[in-house]
């Protein structure tokens, strides 16, 4: 297997922008090679199989959406209130919605994960490492709320991205960041 990084990671990218626009079943290593703009035979080269890159796809998305340090110093910056969670929730959605390639390749996998149990045990560990993550940050910066706060908010707000990903129309901006706020209102306890 080829050991270029950069390669490795652009071929990558190009596997999630496939499973967005194509689907799982479109996930091939020819179609993959065409959106990374790399001569044909070139993905083969760098993952052993397409279970492979289904799998450090998932990895990718999730890299992708890492806030960052400094999205992550700005939150510790802010009063420990149910404004600054309701902020931080309308930031996250909105990352989360700008990258919606990402999004929609995660829901491709969690589908072929179904019929995939290698794919299912490491998307269940992303998942479940990811929400952790999210429930010690919010523990640890004293936000109000507990760990199920975290948790019902990640549900509550899980479905309203896939739906203005899937069907915008369904709920129009205005009315996803109205159902934003109300989520974080019923949710997060008052301090």
């Amino acid at each position: 297997m080829r050991e270029n990084p950069e390669r490795r990671t652009a071929l990558i990218d190009a596997a999630i922008e496939v499973l967005a626009d194509q689907g799982a079943r479109g996930l091939t290593f020819r179609a993959v090679d065409t959106q990374a703009g790399v001569p044909i035979g070139t993905a083969s080269n760098y993952f052993p199989n397409r279970d492979a890159l289904l799998m450090q796809a998932g990895q990718r998305v999730f890299q992708r959406l890492d806030p960052g340090p400094a999205i992550v110093g700005e939150a510790l910056a802010l009063p420990r209130t149910r404004a600054s969670v309701d902020r931080l929730m309308h930031e996250m959605v909105e990352r989360i919605t700008e990258f919606r390639s990402g999004y929609l390749a995660m829901l491709e996998l969690r589908l072929e994960a179904t019929r995939r149990p290698e794919l299912r045990e490491v998307l269940t560990k992303q998942i479940r490492d990811n929400v952790q993550e999210n429930i010690d940050f919010h523990l640890a910066s004293g936000m109000p709320g507990d760990a199920d706060t975290v948790v019902m908010l990640y549900l509550a707000l899980s479905w309203l991205i896939l739906e203005r990903l899937t069907l915008p129309d369904v709920f129009g901006e205005d009315r996803a960041a109205a159902l934003i706020s109300a989520a974080v209102d019923q949710i997060v306890p008052p301090q």
